[in-house]
């Protein structure tokens, strides 16, 4: 169930930290290879310049509304991450931007000779997960992708 919800998408809902120690949420298309998040972003987007000045950053995944069961309870994934930028020119970085070559060759070819892009990759640490009302999970395993049942989570009734 949750590696089929993160697959359905192409991009993640990113929060990384602002110069005023604020929340600053964007988007950016994602790869997902070896258990890591993969963004290639420009300096000139303000997500990007958080990440180099603080590396936590939040991964947001969630639900389209208009195709959600109930507006109150969208399926959602949020993980908590460190990023590190990966050395432009390495195996690594080459590899990867392969992979991005699939969500839009003609875009990445132009980008990838340009100096102002870094490939940052995103190590989770923690994160939860939200599948209907009373279907909060914790999520674990030594790849992130198990669901564990939230200690003294009552299953929602409704009268």
């Amino acid at each position: 169930m949750l590696n089929e919800f993160i697959n359905s998408f192409k991009s993640i809902i990113l929060a990384s930290i602002d110069e005023n120690d604020f929340p600053f949420n964007s988007y950016a298309p994602f790869i997902k290879y070896n258990n890591r998040y993969y963004v290639y972003l420009s300096d000139m987007a303000k997500h990007a310049r958080n990440l180099k000045s603080n590396p936590k950053v939040s991964i947001f995944f969630i639900e389209d509304e208009n195709n959600c069961e109930n507006i109150f309870a969208r399926k959602r994934v949020i993980f908590q991450a460190n990023s590190t930028i990966i050395k432009r020119g390495s195996d690594k970085f080459e590899s990867i931007l392969d992979k991005f070559e699939n969500l839009d060759k003609k875009t990445v070819k132009m980008t990838r000779k340009m100096n102002d892009f870094n490939l940052f990759e995103l190590e989770v640490n923690y994160g939860e997960a939200v599948f209907g009302f009373g279907r909060a999970y914790n999520i674990g395993g030594k790849n992130f992708d198990e669901l564990i049942q939230r200690e003294n989570q009552k299953a929602h009734t409704s009268k």
